[in-house]
């Protein structure tokens, strides 16, 4: 399953802003062990360096000492605020950005990767970076809470899935949430699961690629300084949390497989082959209730009020857990699942093309179910064609897609285990809406969504 490799891309042009610049945030990778000690930071070639040195320069020139690299400085941080209200065209010319890098993600070659394919492209496009190394679970989470946005005109993130899951969801947790969730931001792929990346690799126009080629794509894409808005997924469960989600969540099989192959990290992508497989040599069913608003189905008269939240956007659609659903929405009759997914993106991993049907638009996600009774050679054939978006195309009885805006799903007795954006999350009753180009990240849309006007 090895993609070809992508020519070489078109030249970026950078577009300005056409408004000052906004506070916000960023987060952290999710579930990964301690990590070495924080790196420095990276500087255009084309730029003075700056005699005074911060704490962050002199563990880089420690580093650097170690690797046998250059370190360079950045300048002195700018402090413009951008108008929330505004809509981003682009990076400006002099960007500057903010690296959270997880070293033990994926591999656990991230810091090797970032000098020798990243670096080298920002200096020549004159990004001018910090790079900071994540030291545990959550690490990146509390970092985003903190930092001064406005020093940054990104976050990039350099990890799996997970870590963007943590820095949108810091991002959500401060008081200036509202400002601090339109910073713009941009997943460079280091982990074991890279699906996000390969989203953008694919809006893009890019042909599907996997490893050192997908990262080359996504810093080009960096480089060249384009900013897309993406929908975001808000999740409540029945113990009363609330979080937010930047990928999928999944149930049953997918969720099993996800989770269940984190002790073949060391294998990369294959790890996610690997727990197919064995998956399938065990093969189990889920009980639980669905129900799902489809798009264009609009409340009929009379409609719940809403459920409140203390912070974040409102979820208008959804009702407390503890409610039946709204009459207008639909409730599947099955209750015997193989899986259900979530899905907010076009690739559940980076040969995994889940949603060949296209790109959502603003305020949709795709929701997949295998109802019970589809044979392991029907799921097998399934999986394999996804690699190239051709699982649609099978026919398969037992699979059902449909575009929502929000969802239920209630499992019974507990039972499996739910991943969001690759994360475990205890197995309960869970509910979940879109909210339409709720953030920014750096990605060149050949077909963007049909509104990019938040709702």
């Amino acid at each position: 399953m090895t993609a070809q490799v992508l020519g070489f891309l078109r030249n970026w042009t950078p577009l300005p802003l056409a408004s000052p610049r906004d506070p916000a945030a960023a987060e952290n990778d999710a579930g990964d062990p301690a990590a070495p000690t924080p790196g420095g930071e990276g500087e255009p070639r084309s730029r003075p360096r700056d005699a005074r040195l911060d704490s962050a320069d002199k563990e880089l020139k420690a580093e650097s000492a170690a690797t046998g690299s250059a370190p360079t400085a950045l300048g002195t941080p700018r402090a413009q605020v951008m108008d929330p209200a505004s809509v981003p065209q682009g990076l400006p010319r002099l960007c500057r950005v903010l690296v959270l890098l997880n070293p033990r993600g994926g591999k656990g070659k991230a810091l090797q990767l970032f000098r020798s394919h990243v670096q080298p492209l920002l200096e020549e496009a004159e990004v001018s970076f910090r790079l900071t190394l994540t030291e545990r679970r959550n690490h990146a989470r509390e970092l985003v809470r903190a930092e001064e946005l406005g020093r940054w005109d990104a976050l990039v993130v350099m990890s799996g899935d997970g870590l963007m899951h943590e820095v949108v969801n810091g991002l959500m947790e401060r008081p200036d949430w509202e400002t601090a969730i339109r910073k713009p931001l941009c997943s460079l792929p280091a982990g074991s699961g890279n699906a996000l990346a390969a989203s953008l690799n694919h809006y893009a126009g890019n042909e599907q690629v996997t490893n050192e080629d997908l990262l080359t794509n996504c810093t080009r894409l960096l480089c060249r300084r384009l900013l897309s808005p993406m929908n975001l997924l808000s999740l409540h469960t029945a113990s009363g949390l609330r979080l937010f989600s930047v990928l999928s969540l999944a149930w049953g099989f997918v969720a099993d497989v996800d989770l269940e192959s984190e002790k073949y990290r060391c294998l990369g992508e294959m790890r996610f082959t690997v727990g197919t497989f064995m998956r399938l040599a065990a093969l189990r069913t889920y009980q639980g209730r669905l129900a799902y608003l489809p798009v264009g189905r609009a409340p009929s008269e009379g409609a719940p009020s809403p459920m409140r939240v203390q912070q974040g956007p409102r979820d208008g659609h959804l009702v407390p857990l503890e409610e039946p659903v709204p009459s207008h929405w639909t409730v599947v009759p099955s209750q015997d699942f193989v899986l259900v997914l979530a899905l907010l993106h076009s690739h559940l991993g980076s040969e995994m093309f889940a949603a060949p049907m296209g790109r959502c638009a603003a305020g949709v996600m795709h929701l997949f179910y295998v109802r019970a009774g589809v044979s392991r050679a029907s799921l097998l054939r399934l999986f394999l064609a996804m690699e190239k978006g051709k699982h649609m195309e099978q026919g398969c009885p037992y699979l059902v897609h449909v575009p929502v805006v929000a969802f239920r799903l209630e499992p019974k007795n507990g039972e499996g285990v739910f991943a969001v954006d690759g994360e475990l999350v205890v197995s309960q009753a869970v509910q979940g809406q879109v909210h339409p180009n709720c953030f920014w990240v750096v990605s060149d849309c050949v077909q963007p969504p049909p509104s990019r006007e938040p709702l």
